[in-house]
């Protein structure tokens, strides 16, 4: 299955295409970044284009992304908002279904601890992926991490039907 995970952000969106056959591996991933003065509508459909672009070169089965979850800061909570729904628009203007996780699921898929920390994280992607690195920037560490959660619970999911 190949699994299409991305951090939404409207400055910066990780992205990352996993295959978990026959063993879960990483096929690529990076980061799409808009510029700060750049008008939101613009944004929003550099953002839109480059992820439509991303589904039809990889052909994922899934685009995963993080539920959307209360946030202290509103600003920020309706931006990534934004981005998410341009991401699920894609998706869904591709006939590819959207898999959601809150923070807490995919930290207990990857670390097998819901309140792990962002190192432990980034620490077990690298060894679950072999990569060489810890990936970085966050957002992209972050889309690697949802990628391998649907891949864990998806794979978990069809073994206990």
């Amino acid at each position: 299955m190949i699994v299409l995970g991305v951090d939404p952000g409207t400055a910066r969106l990780g992205w990352a295409v996993v295959d978990d056959e026959p063993e879960l591996s990483p096929i690529d991933f990076g980061l799409i970044t808009t510029h700060p003065t750049t008008a939101m509508p613009v944004r929003l459909r550099e953002i839109h284009g480059q992820i439509a672009a991303l589904i039809d070169r990889f052909l994922p089965e899934v685009v995963v992304v993080e539920q959307l979850f209360f946030a202290r800061n509103v600003t920020t909570a309706l931006a990534v908002g934004q981005a998410r729904g341009v991401v699920l628009l894609a998706a869904a203007q591709r006939d590819v279904p959207v898999a959601e996780y809150t923070p807490s699921e995919v930290k207990q898929a990857v670390v097998g601890y819901g309140k792990a920390d962002k190192p432990q994280m980034q620490e077990m992607v690298r060894l679950i992926l072999g990569l060489e690195v810890v990936p970085s920037p966050d957002d992209v560490a972050d889309a690697l991490a949802l990628a391998v959660c649907h891949a864990h619970t998806s794979t978990f999911a069809r073994h206990t039907l």
